[in-house]
């Protein structure tokens, strides 16, 4: 648990334990409706963490001064575990991935033995890139395009073009630099520090939560990316939060718990929102009944409109909705969802790893984000949509797509494969952003107001954040 956790720079009299616990006094909190389903929900999801961690202001120029950016780049990006790809971006010995954060840059290659291997993208000789964009590949060796120097694919030296120019260069010492490699729940990681804490001792408690989501046995249906004109960090903390979703999102109010949406710090480094579907959202002035909540529901389903539901006697929107999906999603993805619960089949479950991997486990939104930073420059950030399916129980698995790139002025909605529903939500989120960096600058005080329950998982972030640039994580 976050050292913080207890009251930070507080009154004596506030009770930061008692803080933690409150909740929007309008609405029933998510454990009261998910404990309400035909299928209830796996213990991991009928726990919480709530954290309060304090009410200082956090300061606006984190998002945009070049030395603290610079600082980030040194103390967070080349010291901390991040994913580089899916296991099955490469699948066979000689296929690579490149990968990209900030200036940085590393090549994945999948070995002879089936092991992976990371190595930083830039020759020995006079630093040219290897690989000179991000994506995929294959091929016997790594060899430099500029005068041709070569690495086998375990990043031993092969050969130097006249060599007889360079025998003061040790073949024996002119390996490629490393970075370590962890793999998890089908993702592939580097993390470019050879000290500091395993994977999966970074990742805690996340395998032990995923435990029931099997998201290695799944593949990447869709991927979308778009340059975003703000910070990597201005970028994921929209989604950190469903404070927003009443003014930015006011058509997901009927049938979305939004102010009700149960927000949990389980480690420094991983974080969870659960919010409730087939609801009224508290801010509701006029309630809608079940049935109504049912139809908001079958329009917002994009695989099925369900006609002809209705929710019975006892019964409630989520119930019928979740055994919908179960029957629809199933025969799509040629897999048995019949013990799924209601909520993993309806709810947004939203879990944060720091720094910038966020993972939705459920079956209807089964979505993976990435925010990264493009460059030297603090005010960009390339962020991803990864949509990942249930592989099917028998048959091949369809092999992961090329990233289609949105760009910044169009709508998601033009991505093959993206709801154009969905595509307007992510409009909307993303349209934010421009204004934001460039409040952050125009700012008169120079801080932003948190609010306590809500925005936690932002506070959360950034006492993290500082503690990697305090040198103490």
């Amino acid at each position: 648990m976050l050292d913080a956790i207890v009251a930070h720079g507080l009154p004596e009299q506030i009770d930061a334990e008692a803080l933690a616990a409150v909740r929007c006094p309008d609405a029933p909190s998510v454990q009261k409706i998910v404990a309400g389903d035909a299928l209830p929900p796996p213990p991991v999801l009928a726990m919480e963490e709530p954290a309060f961690l304090g009410t200082e202001p956090v300061s606006v120029g984190r998002y945009f001064d070049q030395s603290i950016f610079e600082a980030e780049i040194e103390k967070i990006w080349k010291r901390t575990w991040q994913w580089v790809c899916r296991e099955d971006h490469i699948p066979e010995p000689g296929d690579y991935y490149t990968y990209e954060v900030a200036h940085l840059s590393y090549v994945v290659v999948r070995q002879d033995d089936m092991s992976v291997r990371a190595f930083t993208n830039s020759c020995l000789h006079r630093s040219t890139k290897l690989k000179r964009g991000e994506g995929v590949g294959s091929g016997d060796n790594l060899r430099c395009p500029y005068h041709g120097w070569t690495w086998n694919n375990d990043g031993t030296l092969a050969s130097v073009p006249c060599a007889w120019d360079f025998k003061h260069i040790d073949a024996k010492k002119a390996n490629l630099p490393e970075a370590r490699v962890g793999h998890w729940g089908g993702f592939v990681f580097i993390n470019p520090a050879q000290d500091g804490p395993s994977l999966d001792e970074f990742l805690a408690p996340l395998p032990e939560h995923f435990k029931g989501w099997d998201i290695a046995n799944r593949h990447v249906a869709v991927h979308v990316a778009k340059e975003l004109p703000c910070n990597w960090k201005t970028a994921q903390e929209a989604f950190l939060e469903s404070y927003h979703v009443l003014e930015t999102h006011p058509q997901l109010l009927k049938g979305v718990g939004d102010a009700n949406v149960q927000y949990d710090c389980h480690s420094d480094h991983v974080t969870r929102f659960y919010a409730a579907s087939g609801v009224n959202s508290p801010h509701l002035a006029h309630p809608l009944s079940e049935e109504e909540l049912l139809a908001t529901m079958i329009l917002g389903d994009k695989d099925s409109r369900g006609e002809g539901l209705v929710v019975g006697p006892g019964e409630t929107a989520r119930t019928v909705m979740a055994r919908h999906l179960r029957k629809v999603m199933g025969e799509a993805y040629k897999c048995d969802l019949s013990a799924v619960s209601d909520s993993e089949m309806i709810d947004t479950i939203e879990y944060h790893v720091f720094p910038n991997m966020v993972l939705f486990p459920g079956l209807s939104l089964p979505m993976v984000y990435r925010f990264r930073p493009i460059g030297t420059d603090p005010n960009r950030t390339l962020f991803e949509i990864l949509f990942l399916r249930p592989n099917p129980e028998s048959g091949r698995v369809p092999e992961p797509p090329e990233p289609y790139r949105v760009a910044e002025h169009e709508s998601y909605a033009s991505a093959p494969g993206f709801d154009p529903a969905m595509g307007h939500v992510y409009d909307q989120d993303t349209d934010n952003l421009r204004a934001q960096q460039a409040g952050f600058r125009a700012s008169a005080t120079g801080v932003q107001n948190l609010g306590n329950y809500q925005e936690s998982r932002i506070r959360h972030f950034q006492m993290v954040i500082d503690k990697y640039l305090n040198g103490e994580a």
